[in-house]
């Protein structure tokens, strides 16, 4: 198992964390934001037992320290058909802001139901943002709810939505150059990092309703 050590000590004095590789962790308890900690424009809020984004960009991140080697299932749903926010993983250091997540980690992207989209491939939920073409185009529109699971294993991250495979990249293979400024950088990315989710602006507001880990090892 390869959580660091100071994630271990944040998230046995917040939650009964086992050394068991064979369960979930809850990460989010439901009532607030313990163990988290947003950077950025807007806010995150806790509004029935759910993370509510507010304005942006900005990004809510796990404070428990740097993972790996794991799997990490966030439950959403957008507000409206399509609404833009994303998970993100592989960042090599605790943010103070919310670009350097963008271009030294990596957006599993949540935005643009393909039926509706004005996108191109690289831009749909559940790809490596500007990075990955989809496998499959599992995401449901919103109010539906989704599943994603994102498998850091090592160099490699494998994305599933609704139990449909989307991504499965490993450091090094080939990537598109950016289009636009606002995409990330492009080269590797560590196989430790910290997590978050992203608030992407005041129109587009996404529900979260879990996010857990569970150990590869």
């Amino acid at each position: 198992m390869k959580y660091h050590i100071s994630a271990l000590l944040l998230v046995s004095a917040l939650l009964p964390f086992s050394a068991s590789a064979a369960e979930w962790k809850q990460l989010f308890n439901g009532k607030n934001l313990d163990g988290w900690k947003h950077v950025g424009p807007g806010s995150m809020t806790v509004e029935d037992g759910l993370i509510h984004t507010h304005g942006g960009m900005g990004l809510l991140y796990w404070t428990g320290g740097k993972v790996s080697d794991c799997t990490i299932r966030v439950v959403y749903k957008m507000r409206d058909t399509n609404d833009n926010s994303g998970v993100f993983v592989r960042i090599p250091e605790a943010p103070t802001e919310p670009w350097m997540p963008v271009n030294k980690g990596y957006e599993v992207q949540i935005d643009n139901h393909p039926e509706t989209s004005n996108e191109d491939e690289y831009h749909i939920t559940g790809t490596l943002y500007s990075l990955t073409k989809p496998l499959a185009k599992p995401g449901k529109p919103g109010p539906q709810w989704n599943t994603m699971e994102i498998t850091l294993d090592g160099p490699r991250t494998i994305v599933t939505v609704n139990g449909e495979k989307v991504t499965d990249y490993t450091e090094g293979q080939p990537v598109p150059p950016k289009k636009f400024d606002f995409e990330p950088a492009r080269g590797r990315r560590p196989d430790a990092g910290y997590f978050g989710l992203q608030n992407h602006s005041d129109n587009d507001i996404v529900f979260f309703k879990e996010v857990a880990i569970k150990s590869l090892k």
